[in-house]
């Protein structure tokens, strides 16, 4: 079977690596910027290789977080409240 590729598109993107300790644990994120994905930041962690498209509307979202990135509550506030400074 041939090969079907749906998209193949470059584009201008702005990328942040950063990395903080919280309390309940250690955050190495990298924050990708760019016109893809309708306002919002592509958040990588690098320590559990998961990733989100993430907006603030969804750090406002109750449960998100915990869900996406599989965190405790503890670990999602202190997510939650250091990437509402940089998205």
């Amino acid at each position: 079977m041939q090969e079907q590729i749906l998209y193949d598109e470059h584009i201008q993107s702005k990328t942040r690596f950063i990395s903080f300790i919280g309390e309940h644990s250690r955050y190495d994120l990298c924050l990708i910027y760019g016109d893809r994905f309708f306002g919002k930041t592509l958040v990588l962690n690098m320590l559990s290789n998961q990733f989100a498209i993430i907006g603030t509307d969804d750090l406002a979202e109750e449960g998100y977080l915990e869900q996406v990135y599989r965190l405790s509550e503890g670990e999602a506030d202190e997510l939650r409240s250091f990437l509402e400074d940089l998205l």
